[in-house]
């Protein structure tokens, strides 16, 4: 199976297969390969008779393959996008016995047909057999999620490609704010890139100012100075997060927490507890291992244990079991409080 940056770079060669079967979770990759079809396959003036763009709740199965097997008028390729295909019935091949009829056609697909296929949200079981012709004959591209420790990493890597640089700690904050949905981050990278000339570097001011998450006082923030059981600086930051109508929930906070602590667990537990080993453990960059072993050194294995009690006895209450009148800046002060106390 082709990678992402393997299909563009084929794209970009005009190197074409006649079906893109683009599938999973993460819908940034299945977007960027289909808007990359959509605008560079096709000169302008052949687009109004050569392609197509159809929506899986506005369409059927047999409308979409009479349209991929027309021949293109003075043009090479017959392009047609279906968006949205989740919604098509028979997308995800047909049960045995019934005639499949995106089988018969992705056995025998036109040469001068490019059909993209874009099916967000689920994917087509390896075992079909719809899946197999459909990897023999075109493009079957699985897009999966990457890992929440690996964005910002990702971060660094888009913009680099786009011609700025970025600070490692704002990077991480971008991260660690954002999640790992990459349409979302890069909605921000895009903010970022019209505010700053080309060949800037981003720092934490830019952060703060452009996406709007403050560089002193955020979950990221509050992670660094639980590690120090620093209490002052621990106090302050929730007071700010459970004022601020954006960062008042108490459910992002847990499941921060719940990582942060969990890896410390693992690095009580880690026979390699050499700084690059460490890092590859838990999955994160070396430049922030410091903050871990010091936070380690804080929290024993027993107080980690403990703690990772507490983040689920406040999960508990913050979906209104056994504390329904309390709201989430109460619970968060009195999290923080069990965390640096224990």
């Amino acid at each position: 199976m082709l990678t992402f940056e393997q299909i563009i770079s084929d794209l970009e060669k005009k190197i074409y297969k006649p079906i893109y079967y683009l599938m999973g979770e993460e819908s940034y990759f299945i977007d960027q390969i289909t808007n990359y079809i959509d605008k560079h396959t096709l000169p302008e003036e052949e687009k109004s008779f050569n392609q197509t763009i159809l929506y899986g709740k506005d369409t059927n199965m047999g409308n979409l393959l009479n349209t991929a097997r027309r021949f293109p008028m003075m043009s090479n390729y017959n392009v047609i996008i279906l968006r949205e295909a989740q919604n098509l019935r028979g997308i995800e091949g047909l049960s045995a016995g019934e005639i499949d009829p995106l089988l018969l056609y992705a056995d025998n697909p036109p040469p001068s047909t490019i059909l993209v296929i874009n099916l967000r949200g689920k994917t087509l079981d390896k075992r079909k057999k719809l899946y197999k012709t459909i990897d023999k004959n075109g493009i079957i591209f699985d897009s999966k999620r990457i890992y929440e420790n690996k964005v910002g990493d990702w971060i660094t890597k888009q913009l680099k490609i786009a011609g700025y640089g970025i600070d490692i700690k704002a990077a991480e904050l971008m991260a660690n704010h954002l999640g790992n949905d990459l349409s979302k981050v890069s909605q921000e990278i895009e903010k970022l890139m019209i505010v700053l000339p080309k060949g800037s570097t981003v720092s934490l001011k830019e952060i703060e100012e452009n996406i709007g998450i403050n560089k002193d006082f955020n979950i990221f923030e509050l992670q660094t100075a639980l590690g120090k059981k620093d209490i002052y600086r621990s106090n302050l930051i929730i007071t700010h997060l459970g004022q601020n109508p954006k960062t008042k929930s108490i459910i992002p906070l847990i499941s921060f927490l719940y990582s942060f602590f969990t890896k410390l667990l693992m690095l009580h537990s880690a026979e390699d507890k050499s700084n690059q080993g460490l890092a590859s453990l838990i999955g994160v960059n070396p430049y922030f291992m410091r903050n871990y072993t010091e936070a380690a050194r804080n929290y024993s294995k027993v107080k980690c244990i403990h703690i990772i009690g507490f983040l689920r006895e406040y999960d508990t209450k913050s979906k209104g079991i056994d504390s329904p009148s309390v709201d989430d800046l109460e619970l968060m002060r009195e999290l923080v409080y069990k965390i640096l106390h224990i």
